[in-house]
């Protein structure tokens, strides 16, 4: 099990009394997914003895209390239960700061300040947008009112959080579960829809599968997927304190794949499945694959492609760094003609996300008898998204 080291305060200095908000104007603001588990500690507390810090510079995880000046790109707030709620000029909404990396949607940075800010992503990040791309429009942009403080300090999402990192020891190879890893060309190449695929696949022939999603940007959308896929248990960065991975530093995205494998191994699932965000080219995803540790973490790989030349390059690439590939899936399944020409020029199996999804496939990716008796003909259902969902 992991060893839940105490999270230290964002800024020691910010000790002491803080004049207290009212507990009414803090029930009634709008909280955020990436915000559930400090606002369920606001609520446990029935929103008192919190107060407001309006000067300092924030940091990545930073709760903020904003308001809405001007709605933009996102008219909606994903709420902790996963809901969007409707964004209103002049809501009020606990949001946390970090930055964001999405080639489809914002670049984004933590303000030196608490001046004028963006909402970057629906999930619940606060950080300034420094490009965007061409089809996004503007962000919605929000005022900060003052960082989210107690009697400690600012509160922050680690301070909140069910897991940390920290104390933590590599499971031996022979004594964790089997591991996926799920990994893309890009944002949207197909990874999420890959994930919750093989997780009914293999749930379908009785394998027990846990879930998660190691990188990215916090959002409830996509472990919501798996969940609904049969992963038991799915966990997410946010679990751990992260509004998003962008520009964390090495050692602690490794620190974090470990500390979530080790969590999901210690419900003892046959399977293991990973999802690591964005592309292989993203800045904190290259230096994981990488790494030696992320070979040693992983016993197979299924990579997410948008294009038939993505997916041959993506397998140059992962194995070159000694990663086995075991199938390819991705947006490209959706097109008869890519796939094809992906299949001529690939070693491994093409599958799409209907062949993911019924045992008769899954089972063939894993070096493991099935524990299957009988097997109903399945069909995916309609409302399993072709491709992966746009991520927000």
């Amino acid at each position: 099990m992991i060893t839940r080291t105490p999270a230290p305060v964002s800024d020691p200095a910010l000790h002491g009394a803080i004049p207290p908000l009212d507990p009414r104007r803090l029930s009634r603001a709008k909280a955020a997914y990436t915000t559930r588990y400090v606002a369920a500690r606001m609520l446990e507390n029935h929103c008192a003895s919190y107060g407001l810090l309006t000067e300092g510079r924030p940091r990545a995880g930073d709760v903020v209390l904003a308001r809405v000046t001007r709605l933009g790109q996102h008219e909606r707030l994903e709420d902790p239960h996963g809901r969007r709620s409707l964004l209103y000029v002049g809501d009020e909404v606990f949001v946390a700061y970090g930055p964001r990396y999405a080639p489809d949607q914002f670049e984004a940075e933590i303000p030196g300040h608490l001046g004028p800010t963006h909402l970057v992503a629906a999930g619940g990040v606060a950080a300034t947008v420094v490009t965007q791309h061409s089809s996004m429009r503007p962000a919605t942009e929000l005022q900060p009112v003052g960082l989210l403080a107690d009697a400690a300090g600012v509160l922050t999402l680690d301070r909140c959080a069910p897991f940390r990192v920290g104390g933590l020891s590599t499971l031996p190879r022979q004594t964790r579960p089997l591991t996926i890893a799920v990994l893309g060309t890009s944002m949207n190449s197909g990874k999420t829809t890959t994930v919750a695929s093989l997780v009914r696949g293999l749930s379908a022939a009785n394998f027990s599968v846990a879930a998660g999603k190691v990188t990215g940007t916090g959002a409830g959308g996509d472990p919501g997927l798996f969940r609904d896929s049969g992963a038991f248990p799915v966990l997410d960065f946010t679990h751990f304190g992260y509004p998003s991975t962008y520009q964390l530093p090495h050692d602690d995205v490794v620190a974090l794949l470990s500390a979530m494998r080790n969590e999901l191994a210690a419900h003892k699932p046959d399977v293991v499945i990973l999802e690591i965000a964005d592309g292989l080219f993203q800045r904190e995803t290259a230096r994981l694959i990488a790494d030696p540790a992320f070979a040693q973490s992983v016993d197979a790989v299924v990579f997410a492609a948008a294009e038939a030349l993505g997916a041959v390059a993506g397998l140059e690439i992962l194995r070159g760094q000694g990663l086995p590939v075991c199938a390819v899936s991705g947006v490209l399944t959706a097109s008869p003609l890519a796939a094809q020409e992906a299949r001529g020029r690939l070693d491994v199996p093409v599958l799409d996300r209907h062949q993911l999804g019924h045992p008769d496939h899954a089972t063939t990716l894993l070096p493991l008898p099935s524990p299957l008796t009988a097997v109903p003909d399945l069909v995916m259902p309609d409302d399993v998204p072709a491709s992966e969902p746009v991520a927000v």
